[in-house]
């Protein structure tokens, strides 16, 4: 029996690897991608090129993240009254942050289609290998038929999945796990706006006008789960029974002048009006910034023990910055990019509003502002040097007296070794004001808090 199924096993392992070889599917033959090394810096929504069609190809790419964190967390509580005892802030150690591991699986499937798997190895947040997403980006409409609206279809491009949704331009540069060759930086915006839902997204970028319009249904995570409403209460009456789409839209112009200067400006939205998620708290990796303004185990002002909060899997959003809108939502973003030779100038301008409570159309506003500036220069832009200043400013509740106020300010250096290997040593720090004391009858860690300190950081990205 046991050579029998030796036998079967053998057959079928030759039968497939015929099948491949009569399929002769290239390797690396690919249309229309964004590269993962240098090249693809500054490279924003999608791309077309002359690639030649092959007949069917496979992608494989994978991308590495390693940080040393040498940074320490304050705030301004002191002599605490009774019952509360032994609260501090935790001590930092400086030492290196978990590495992060993303994996890319793709194929060209046809001329002018492909499909993209992006799968997160190991990350902050999760420490097992789970999917971010998948998307089918269609650059042509051959498979209907021989030149299907092909003077459409030369200047716009179609993405159906679950995939990174393309809300501004500040997530092209920003850090997305293990992907972190793109960011000049170690962190990304204090108010971070990423998420992958299912949806589609149309393009039509022509003559440097730069265009895209997108549907979501609003789901982080997919299901199809009846929405039962909650109990009402005197804040949320109407609580809500439905998921509402999402719509995105993005207007702009991006233009090459000439050989040392491109300018590009684009303007965003987002809009729902009954969301299950959260524009700016989906990114289930996490924060480059461990364990920063996390307290210790202490005695509460209850009398109640209160555990430590350091780990770095559950409370992986530290160093950020989320309105925890908790119906409608309503952002719009303005990103202004310039780069003349070595110099680039990166900024973002963004006006954020929606409610506290599923039911109620109370509105409050967050705004942030950041700007970044970056020199780049050697061969072929091989070292560069930046600074980045990142400010939000708004309510943490409709019913708060006064907003709050995060910013950060950041410094970098980097070097690549290689078009896929680089390395950043940055200085940062970042101060919370206008948050109070307690949190109920507990200390409020953001209390006159701030963090600073270097962290450094390898990328392999292929």
């Amino acid at each position: 029996m046991r050579t029998f199924l030796r036998i079967s096993v053998i057959a079928a392992a030759l039968s497939f690897a015929n099948a491949i070889q009569a399929q002769a599917p290239s390797f690396g033959q690919m249309q229309n991608m964004i590269p993962r090394g240098k090249a693809g810096i500054n490279v924003f929504d999608v791309k077309k090129d002359s690639a030649e069609f092959k007949g069917l190809s496979v992608d494989l790419g994978a991308a590495f993240a390693l940080q040393y964190q040498a940074v320490n967390s304050f705030n301004k509580h002191e002599n605490l009254p009774a019952p509360i005892a032994g609260y501090r802030l935790n001590n930092l150690e400086n030492n290196f942050n978990l590495p992060m591991a993303n994996m890319t699986i793709g194929a060209q499937l046809y001329d002018g289609v492909r499909v993209n798997l992006d799968v997160y190895l190991a990350a902050r947040h999760h420490n097992e290998t789970w999917v971010k997403g998948g998307y089918l980006q269609i650059d042509k409409l051959d498979f209907i038929k021989k030149d299907f609206l092909a003077g459409f279809m030369k200047y716009a491009t179609i993405k159906i999945g679950q995939m990174e949704n393309n809300y501004g331009d500040a997530h092209f540069r920003r850090s997305d796990n293990g992907q972190a060759l793109f960011n000049p930086f170690i962190g990304n915006n204090v108010m971070d706006a990423f998420t992958t839902e299912m949806g589609a997204e149309l393009y039509y970028n022509r003559s440097g006008f730069v265009s895209m319009i997108g549907i979501t249904n609003s789901k982080l995570n997919q299901n199809v789960k009846e929405i039962v409403p909650g109990t009402a209460t005197p804040t949320a009456p109407d609580q809500n029974t439905t998921i509402s789409p999402t719509i995105l839209a993005k207007l702009g112009y991006d233009k090459q002048i000439n050989s040392d200067l491109r300018v590009r400006l684009t303007g965003s939205l987002y809009h729902v009006a009954n969301s299950s998620g959260n524009l700016y708290g989906s990114d289930r990796a996490g924060s480059r910034f461990y364990g920063v303004m996390s307290h210790s185990a202490y005695t509460g002002g209850n009398g109640a023990a209160v555990a430590d909060n350091f780990d770095p899997t559950a409370n992986y959003a530290t160093g950020r910055f989320n309105p925890g809108f908790g119906n409608w939502a309503t952002s719009y973003m303005f990103n202004p990019f310039v780069k003349y030779k070595g110099f680039e100038f990166f900024g973002t301008l963004e006006f954020a509003s929606g409610g506290d409570f599923k039911g109620t159309d109370d509105k409050r506003t967050v705004n942030q502002y950041a700007g970044d500036v970056v020199y780049r220069f050697g061969q072929d832009e091989k070292y560069y040097v930046g600074g980045k200043f990142n400010t939000v400013s708004g309510k943490l509740k409709n019913s708060d007296a006064n907003k709050v106020d995060v910013n950060r300010f950041e410094t970098s250096a980097g070097w690549f070794m290689t078009k896929n290997v680089l390395a950043k040593l940055a200085y940062v720090q970042q101060n919370y004001q206008g948050y109070s004391q307690y949190t109920g009858v507990n200390p409020n860690d953001l209390y006159g808090g701030r963090f600073k300190g270097v962290m450094f950081e390898a990328i392999i990205s292929f």
